[in-house]
């Protein structure tokens, strides 16, 4: 959890940051999604895919610490840019670090926990979402306001650095399918068996679908969140840091915590809860967020963006945890680097850079109110994702028993 804290950290400071980013490189909304979104997104989920292969057949710590130190470091080198493409450059290395942390780390998680507990045990790392967002909107905001975006950047990156040396030497690389009653663990499988394997489940298929339409209203709101309290509600920046590592900080906590007990609870008696929890909790977000977005007083855009964010964020966990379900022991960390792939390239690539871009064409009809109309059609993406959600669901059941480990 403390590694997917620094993840996020060292990912979202970006986002607290930006407009005092904007303001001193002259950059558009446009460039700023891409920076938040698509820069990071496509390194982040391309090479996803091969270091999860290689964790599938060896040590999945060391990979972890390793990748913790690059993308610790190159946060760093940030406040040393000085134009646009020196900035694409340093998010393009934090996405490659960042790129060895999620699906090595639930593959480590699932070995620690059985079947029935794991959607609780991934939500607890999950928290380090939220975890990290508070730190990196308190921290950065605080640090910008008195000593600027620069040294903000080096401040959240070095101890990211002290992190991966306590990791090394204190985690333990379990037993590959420890807590699995069948063990197929050893049998060497290639990246095209588990990828095929994967997609003849079409809950897969619905459920990595409506994860990635999630969270491209996760990142596309979230992203722009900072921008939208500084430009329309007139905060600081510190003002912005305190007020998002509460709201999104604490409320994501409070969401992805919820999603994954509420999933284990509700699970025993069918599994579909694990998909159809989160397809209610993102549907029951988008009236609350949109009533937070288009309210011209700033606390009710507080009231109402606090349970929209304990809703949006109930997806993640149960997600990750019903992937597990679907494959052998020895297939989880491509099978999250997968999950994750179509995730992110549907929501961290494409939210973000949708709401700048959106912007950026709405000013000339709706002006200083452009970024609040991209935010509001953005919410309704989320109904796409309850669909996904929802097939995912019917399909399950067929899936779970087709499942064959001979």
């Amino acid at each position: 959890m403390g590694v997917y804290a620094f993840n996020f950290i060292d990912r979202q400071l970006l986002v607290i940051l930006q407009e005092a980013i904007k303001k001193e490189l002259e950059l558009s909304d446009t460039q700023l999604g891409l920076l938040t979104g698509f820069a990071f997104a496509m390194f982040y989920v391309t090479l996803g895919v091969p270091i999860a292969r290689l964790a599938d057949k060896s040590n999945r710590r060391n990979i972890i610490a390793i990748c913790l130190t690059l993308w610790s470091g190159v946060t760093a080198l940030t406040g040393m840019a000085t134009n646009f493409v020196q900035l694409v450059i340093t998010r393009i290395g934090v996405g490659v670090g960042e790129a060895g942390c999620s699906p090595q780390s639930h593959a480590i998680i699932s070995d620690y926990y059985p079947v029935e507990k794991r959607a609780t045990a991934l939500s607890i790392y999950t928290l380090g979402i939220y975890l990290g967002i508070f730190i990196g909107y308190l921290g950065g905001g605080i640090i910008n306001q008195y000593y600027g975006w620069r040294v903000a950047f080096f401040a959240m990156g070095v101890p990211g650095v002290l992190l991966a040396i306590l990791l090394y030497l204190t985690v333990r690389e379990p037993m590959r399918g420890a807590t699995d009653e069948v063990r197929k663990a050893n049998m060497d499988l290639s990246l095209w068996e588990v990828i095929r394997f994967l997609f003849s489940k079409k809950s897969f298929i619905y459920l990595s679908l409506g994860a990635g339409f999630t969270a491209f209203v996760q990142y596309g709101i979230g992203n722009w969140l900072p921008s939208f309290l500084f430009r329309y509600h007139g905060m600081s920046s510190q003002q912005i840091g305190v007020a998002n590592a509460l709201i999104v900080g604490i409320g994501g906590g409070l969401g992805t915590f919820g999603g994954g007990f509420l999933c284990d609870h509700f699970g025993k008696a069918s599994k579909k809860w694990y998909l159809w929890i989160p397809m209610i909790a993102g549907i029951g977000s988008i009236p609350l967020t949109l009533i937070a977005i288009f309210t011209s007083q700033k606390l009710l855009t507080f009231a109402f963006i606090f349970p929209g964010v304990i809703l949006s964020a109930m997806y993640l966990a149960p997600s990750v945890a019903i992937s597990h379900m679907l494959v052998r022991a020895n297939m989880r960390a491509v099978t999250s680097s997968i999950l994750f792939f179509i995730l992110n390239i549907i929501g961290l690539g494409g939210g973000p850079l949708a709401v700048g871009f959106l912007s950026d064409v709405l000013k000339s009809s709706a002006g200083l109110e452009s970024l609040r109309y991209a935010m509001g059609l953005t919410l309704f993406i989320g109904l796409i994702a309850g669909t996904f959600y929802f097939l995912a669901g019917k399909a399950l059941t067929k899936d779970l028993e087709d499942w064959n480990l001979s």
